[in-house]
């Protein structure tokens, strides 16, 4: 008799959870164990944070002779970033985590002028030439973040994971990164709350899901007031400044990484252009823009 087990753990800076329908408890504490194994073994290699991390020592090597060898994962991700980088028209960019220095959100004050411009020398995917055998980023002070990735790619990688154990139901949630392995064991969906931009702890909605992968992007966990205006944590690659008009995204698609990445640059292009683009994808989202006002796919549900 399949029961639904759950496991909360930490990672990835993130509280994340586990819940799978299972034989038994044996069964599911197994799976369970391999999938937080898999989720740091990521953490390991793509977190800026960890200064041990794979990303970090190339970071740290950026604009030096020093190269690397990439392994099938390492480059499939960073053909993903290029992907990501083209059909948002460079608007989602991994060398632009640099930008985040430049901001400190805690200060209440925008960085000079000058201190962007510098900085934005240091941004552009399109500077950096992938070759797995010889890869390094060219120029000293630029850095890979992998933010905007790991966390949805770690949360589609789980879901396979639990499938190649012959789990057919249950729900992935990596830090409100989701992936469905499949609906309830009653072919019903899981219900995902989204959460209102100006009272997180609150659901603005809540979306029904049988299967893919939903993620999200919005201004409510980090940004700044200057002025009366509020600015998102979220910083255009272009210009160095951060991202006005949406106040939240949240979109469902096949993969969680896909969901993420449109998320993401819907955020990146603001209001309306973002809400234009969302439609152009064909995937299924809710979007919040600062006044609150909700904007839907026409489906709502996956």
């Amino acid at each position: 008799m399949l029961t639904l087990y759950e496991f909360k753990f930490s990672a990835m800076g993130s509280p994340c959870a586990l819940n799978l329908y299972c034989n038994s408890q044996q069964q599911f504490d197994a799976i369970a164990l391999l999938c937080v194994e898999e989720v740091n073994r990521l953490e390991n290699k793509y977190s800026r944070y960890r200064s041990d991390s794979l990303v970090s020592q190339i970071n740290l090597t950026a604009g030096t002779s020093q190269s690397f060898v990439l392994d099938a994962e390492f480059s499939a991700l960073l053909e993903y970033a290029n992907t990501a980088f083209t059909i948002s028209e460079g608007l989602f960019d991994i060398t632009s985590g640099v930008l985040g220095k430049v901001w400190d959100f805690k200060s209440g004050q925008s960085p000079k002028t000058e201190e962007i411009t510098k900085t934005l020398a240091l941004v552009g995917w399109d500077k950096v030439t992938v070759n797995a055998d010889n890869f390094f980023l060219p120029t000293q002070g630029m850095a890979l973040d992998f933010g905007g990735i790991v966390k949805e790619y770690a949360a589609d990688v789980i879901a396979a994971l639990v499938r190649s154990h012959h789990i057919k139901y249950g729900l992935i949630d990596l830090g409100g990164d989701i992936a469905v392995v499949g609906p309830h064991l009653d072919n019903t969906p899981w219900q995902v709350a989204i959460s209102d931009p100006q009272t997180p702890s609150k659901p603005i909605a809540m979306i029904s899901l049988m299967s893919g992968g939903l993620a999200s992007s919005g201004d409510y966990q980090r940004f700044i007031t200057l002025d009366g205006q509020r600015y998102s944590h979220i910083l255009n690659p272009k210009t160095g400044w951060p991202v006005k008009g949406l106040a939240a995204v949240s979109v469902w698609a096949p993969q969680c990484v896909m969901a993420g990445t449109i998320a993401t640059t819907a955020m990146l292009k603001g209001e309306p252009e973002g809400l234009g683009w969302l439609d152009e994808t064909g995937c299924q989202y809710l979007a919040v823009n600062q006044a609150l006002n909700i904007f839907r796919s026409t489906s709502s549900s996956h």
